[in-house]
């Protein structure tokens, strides 16, 4: 499994097509969240749990680790390579990680479509925003915790952070939340089969889940309390 080194991108293959859904081509399905969502989570149980999901295969500029194969775990190019294909249009989304630079191909998107497959893309906003102008009828689709309360838990519980990565965390997700009238479609992720339930209703048949009780805009008004109340010393020194 291919993924972006921490950026949130992750990549790998998938089975045969299975049953054909109303739509008459398979979509991209693009998954964007704020952290301690479980996005990672729902986007390798859809592609567990159907062939008709799948992951694509990355392109990356960074070199091969011990195992890793061309073609299957990325596509390993030089930095001049990938610039070209940038600039041929290549690329549905790419993003430059830690000094390397990382993109999905529209030709894998476009062969797994072909053949009645949707690849599961599990980046941030701003490749969500960048496969919604390469591809509109991708299908753009925000996580949203339960709550508030919930999210920090799941933030906290991983007990190897230390608080200035959870504001930085925070942070983000203000910018995240800023970006959720973006996507076509919202679920929350309170109980992990449901979530998977609302998703495949949404890209198969069309079916749009019930409005979550706290909306993106509230829910951006806490995240911004609790960093002012609990982490403030951190967002200054990150200012």
């Amino acid at each position: 499994m291919s993924s972006t080194d921490g950026a949130g991108r992750e990549a790998a293959r998938g089975g045969a097509a299975g049953p054909r859904s109303r739509y008459p081509r398979a979509r991209p399905v693009v998954l964007a969240a704020t952290s301690g969502t479980g996005k990672t989570t729902i986007a390798r149980r859809l592609v567990e749990n159907s062939d008709r999901y799948v992951f694509s295969i990355s392109a990356t500029t960074r070199p091969p680790r011990h195992g890793e194969r061309d073609g299957v775990d990325y596509h390993f190019l030089g930095t001049e390579e990938f610039e070209r294909r940038i600039e041929a249009g290549d690329f549905v989304e790419w993003a430059r990680v830690h000094d390397r630079l990382y993109g999905t191909p529209l030709s894998e998107i476009e062969s797994e479509a072909n053949r009645g497959r949707h690849v599961v893309l599990d980046i941030d906003v701003q490749g969500a925003r960048q496969i919604k102008d390469a591809i509109p009828d991708a299908v753009l689709i925000f996580v949203l915790p339960p709550s508030v309360d919930i999210m920090m838990v799941r933030l906290k519980r991983r007990g190897t952070e230390p608080p200035e990565t959870i504001a930085r965390r925070l942070i983000s997700a203000l910018d995240e939340l800023q970006a959720v009238p973006d996507f076509d479609h919202v679920v929350v992720n309170d109980d992990l089969d449901q979530c998977l339930a609302e998703i495949r209703g949404i890209v198969e048949e069309g079916v749009e889940p019930e409005a979550p009780e706290l909306d993106a805009d509230h829910f951006r008004e806490q995240v911004a309390r609790i960093l002012d109340s609990e982490y403030s010393p951190y967002v200054q020194d990150q200012q």
